[in-house]
């Protein structure tokens, strides 16, 4: 029977269907080890089907969804790994611990495939920090959290991206992503091949904590709760730090067959996904497993999903190089079994069989079909007639908006530039810039938008992918691989999985259209409060990779007074959603931005020319805020105004607040002394485009039809947008 200890995630369905599997009970270690991979968390139940819209394959794709990375090829022999994890209950929980541990996760998903890890980005989403002080403390350690494990282990974390609603006041969102990049000759496959290959744990030791760590993310979030603050791991960057060194040059001997990171379920899921991707079996004693306290039950064992261990696959014959280098960073390690052939999975403890489980049972979770059903309209197409605060006022409040206002209170907190890598640093472009080992860059950027996902969710899901696309391309980067994380509430609410069935058919659409493969990702449910049943608003992300032929340092803001603005791309009556709606008229409603993939796709490749030719001396995407806040963001860094006729931006509106802070996709403004060259290449790519003013003063100046609308200085557009989040978090 089923111990009353475990507090099992399965359904009763689910317990059926094992028992009539095995023709037997299980015991409570073999209980343990399905639930661990049974987990939504480990085995996707609810969205595998649907994730099977998303186009993975692509001209430069070596390996798509499945491994503990995606595996993109970018010329002359080397490769670049991408992943992306998120640590929302334990970060509600502990936010310190939660945060740095999931960093300490995705670097080990890099590491696995024998590649070094190089850049971090955080995506955050917090409750309303205005308001709520639980959101502040939050935010403050979360960040806090990845500030110190990535700057522990010497990895930059050069990107990211942040939201504050009241939707995530109980679930905040705590997703980070990982770049790495080797050799392709050199990389490691999360899989067990050989019968007779040697099973070696390596890194830290094995404890209580973290144990049922993928249930507790499998399930909605309870307040006040020892056993799910028991369920947070412990973080051991320094221990990360060896571990990094000594699994890197161990991959380069070549004598590495598989490897696999312990995270989620830890040996429960790593040993399994190990076997099943190679079609063995494996045989596992567990007193050779380094625990910290002796009276560790097997099941404890199992899933105790401690930090900073790895399996590695390694030949008999071909192991003692390999344990030499582990021994030489004094890496702990301990050979605890051997690949067998067939499909079983044994676990014993002093020679006596405890776990006796067909690997195919294990990793085989059945999906779990979900009723969908679009939810009545909560909202109103317009806000309130006769509120209007004047487009200056407009525009300061939404600079001084936690959504909207200057990010560097939170990546001055990082080290981004150890490594040498980062060529393009935060604040400094639409996306980072990493230089690469065979002479190219990498351009990096996550993007989201729950405002948007909430009120339309398939146009929301293909707009967070859009709006990365744009910043990639703002830096002259051609986009050629993503990886997108999904966060909803229950599933089990039909209203919760229509928005994740639409946000997903939304991201498939667009990246199919613009030829944009989806290498990897994650889907995190259950972000929903059990007590109050109220879930998140849709939160998917999207990190896009793009690659540059040649080091270049472009810029996102106005650099030279007497230079050319240009508007490129249309805007439309699409405020429904924005910073404007929300923060400013305090209205939720209206028509969302719908990209178009075949437009962008001649719009991004118009940018991507004029950014590497230096035809223009500053490239900026339109997104929160719109126009208006674009502009005022080109001014503020070099301290430079600029003057626009709202009469020549190409729209289909004319109201001025339409105008400047609709929330179109598929929109930049650049600058540049060469209006011919910009105009001639623009012409030829038939996107739409204005020249609508030019940079200089000390102010950023609006006028329509000769009609001055705001006259707005650059000092004060500064104080709102700079002071906003150190006050905050003061």
């Amino acid at each position: 029977m089923i111990s009353n200890e475990l507090k099992l995630g399965l359904t009763s369905a689910e317990v059926q269907a094992v028992r009539r599997a095995l023709g037997r009970e299980p015991n409570e270690t073999e209980w343990a080890v399905i639930d661990a991979e049974w987990s939504e968390h480990s085995s996707y139940k609810s969205s595998k089907a649907l994730l099977r819209l998303l186009p993975t394959t692509g001209k430069r794709v070596l390996l798509g969804p499945g491994y503990d990375a995606g595996v993109v090829d970018i010329g002359k022999g080397y490769v670049v790994t991408l992943h992306v994890e998120s640590h929302n209950h334990p970060s509600a929980v502990d936010p310190y611990g939660g945060a740095a541990t999931g960093i300490g996760g995705v670097l080990r998903d890099i590491l696995s495939m024998g590649s070094r890890p190089i850049a971090l980005l955080d995506m955050l989403r917090f409750g309303d920090i205005g308001k709520s002080s639980h959101s502040r403390w939050l935010f403050k350690n979360v960040v806090r959290g990845i500030a110190d494990y990535g700057n522990c282990v010497g990895v930059p974390t050069v990107a990211g991206d942040v939201e504050f609603d009241e939707s995530f006041e109980r679930n905040c969102l705590v997703d980070v992503a990982c770049v790495g990049v080797a050799k392709r000759e050199r990389l490691v496959l999360g899989e067990a091949k050989r019968p007779g290959d040697v099973l070696v744990l390596i890194g830290g030791s094995t404890g209580r904590d973290g144990v049922g760590g993928a249930t507790f993310a499998s399930k909605n979030l309870t307040a006040g709760s020892e056993t799910e603050r028991s369920s947070v791991q412990v973080p051991a960057p320094f221990t990360k730090k060896l571990l990094i060194d000594a699994i890197l040059e161990a991959a380069e001997t070549g004598l590495i067959r598989g490897m696999k990171d312990l995270g989620g379920g830890g040996l429960s899921t790593a040993l399994s996904e190990l076997a099943s991707k190679g079609g063995t079996g494996i045989d596992v004693e567990l007193t050779k497993v380094s625990t910290r306290q002796p009276d560790m039950t097997p099941a404890e064992i199992m899933i105790s999903e401690s930090q900073e261990r790895m399996i590695l696959v390694v030949s008999p014959r071909g192991s003692e190089p390999v344990l030499e280098i582990l021994e030489k960073y004094d890496v702990p390690h301990s050979a605890i079994g051997r690949v067998t052939p067939g499909g079983s999975m044994k676990i014993r403890l002093n020679g006596k069989i405890v776990v006796d489980l067909p690997v195919d049972l294990v990793t085989g979770a059945p999906a779990i079909p979900r009723q969908s059903r679009r939810p009545d309209a909560r909202v109103g197409l317009a806000p309130p007639k006769g509120v209007d605060p004047g487009i200056g006022s407009s525009l300061l409040a939404l600079m001084s908006s936690p959504n909207i206002a200057s990010r560097s209170w939170i990546y001055r907190q990082y080290d981004h530039e150890v490594g040498v890598r980062t060529v393009v640093k935060p604040g400094e472009g639409d996306a980072s810039l990493l230089r690469m080992p065979n002479g190219t860059m990498l351009a990096v950027k996550a993007d989201g938008n729950s405002k948007h996902s909430f009120l339309d969710p398939r146009s929301g899901g293909a707009g967070c992918v859009a709006e990365a696309c744009r910043n990639v391309v703002a830096v002259g980067a051609e986009p050629i691989a993503m990886v997108d994380h999904l966060q909803f509430g229950d599933p089990s609410d039909p209203g919760v999985y229509w928005a994740f069935e639409e946000s997903v058919a939304g991201i498939a659409g667009y990246c199919r259209e613009l030829g944009l493969p989806v290498v990897g990702g994650k889907v995190s449910f259950y972000n929903e409060d059990s007590s109050t049943k109220v879930a998140i608003k849709p939160a998917p992300i999207a990190m896009v990779v793009g690659l540059v032929p040649r080091v270049m340092r472009p810029k996102s803001w106005f650099n030279s007074p007497g230079e050319w603005v240009v508007v490129i791309g249309r805007t439309k009556a699409e405020l429904g959603g924005s910073e404007y709606y929300e923060s400013v008229l305090r209205h939720i409603g209206g028509s969302v931005p719908k990209p178009d993939p075949v437009a962008d796709r001649r719009l991004y490749r118009a940018v991507t020319r004029l950014v590497r030719d230096g035809l223009v001396t500053a490239a900026h995407d339109a997104s929160k805020g719109g126009l208006a806040v674009a502009l005022a963001e080109m001014c503020v860094p070099s301290v430079l105004g600029a003057s626009v006729d709202l009469a020549r931006i190409p729209a289909d509106v004319v109201e001025p607040a339409d105008v400047l802070f609709s929330e179109s996709h598929g929109r930049f403004v650049v600058s540049t002394g060469d209006r011919k060259g910009v105009e001639t290449v623009l012409e030829a790519s038939r996107v739409p485009y204005s020249v609508v003013g030019k940079t200089g003063g000390e102010s950023l100046e609006f006028s329509q039809r000769g009609k001055s609308l705001a006259v707005v200085g650059v000092d004060k557009l500064a104080n709102a947008w700079q002071a906003c989040l150190p006050e905050m978090m003061d």
